[in-house]
């Protein structure tokens, strides 16, 4: 296939799902389709601050906070910033219930309400092992996403109050907070048409059914081994697990590397 750019999910897929390591296999992949002059792109849920490891794979290019912030280099391509307003109405709602908030800037900082069940989330998606440090000033910056840790019944509860803000689950303890569409497929758009290439000149890897709408937008998509069975089920293809080469694999059996 013409590949000119590669998307990849960070958690799960480009970092190993079970100890939050990059195999050796993907980072020589990822060198390798570098050195082919093929652009790679990060697509995940993280702030930039937690990116700084994939840069020295090669990866200039990082949508970040599920597709609210993109930067290419030190250029901002596209971002989605929440409302100061609505980002202090949440808060002050979420501290009023005890339940825990965190806040994408260019790092991740949360209201300080912790839980057992946040910190067990967070390890689970973004490989953290400690709570996120409190901002004070939070309120005066530029908050791209939000995530509320909490059960799809108290859930209900925010939805009610604030039924002008979209709520979207992706975890059973965590579910985005925001105020316009928010997606790594819009995202993913802007690197395309910022990089002048056609959709069908992308290839996406991915684990997640917040990788659904980016393989919708690109020419091809794998999912791990490791990946939902939804998204399984739209791939191009099925690699292997993120803790068996899956990048790899899928890699050479396209004839990339």
């Amino acid at each position: 296939m013409d590949c000119k750019i590669v998307f990849f999910d960070v958690d799960g897929t480009l970092i190993n799902y079970e100890d939050g390591c990059i195999e050796s296999t993907t980072k020589n992949a990822l060198h390798k389709l570098k050195n082919k002059g093929i652009r790679l792109v990060a697509a995940t849920g993280r702030p930039l601050s937690m990116c700084h490891s994939l840069q020295e794979l090669g990866i200039e290019t990082f949508i970040t906070a599920n597709g609210a912030y993109v930067q290419h280099k030190d250029k901002i391509i596209y971002s989605s910033p929440i409302a100061q307003e609505i980002v202090q109405s949440v808060k002050a709602f979420a501290d009023d219930n005890h339940h825990s908030l965190s806040f994408f800037t260019d790092q991740l900082s949360m209201n300080g309400m912790h839980q057992p069940k946040t910190l067990q989330a967070m390890k689970e998606t973004l490989s953290l092992v400690e709570y996120p440090p409190i901002d004070d000033n939070i309120l005066n910056k530029q908050v791209y996403l939000m995530c509320l840790y909490v059960n799809s019944q108290d859930e209900q509860k925010y939805m009610k109050q604030f039924p002008h803000l979209k709520f979207e689950r992706w975890h059973p303890m965590i579910t985005n907070v925001l105020q316009v569409e928010v997606s790594k497929s819009i995202a993913v758009e802007a690197v395309l048409q910022y990089f002048k290439l056609r959709p069908e000149e992308a290839l996406a890897f991915g684990d997640g059914d917040n990788d659904i709408e980016m393989f919708k937008q690109v020419g091809y998509g794998i999912a791990m081994g490791n990946g939902s069975i939804t998204l399984q089920k739209i791939a191009d293809m099925i690699t292997m697990k993120s803790t068996e080469d899956g990048i790899d694999y899928a890699l050479r059996k396209l004839q990339l590397i």
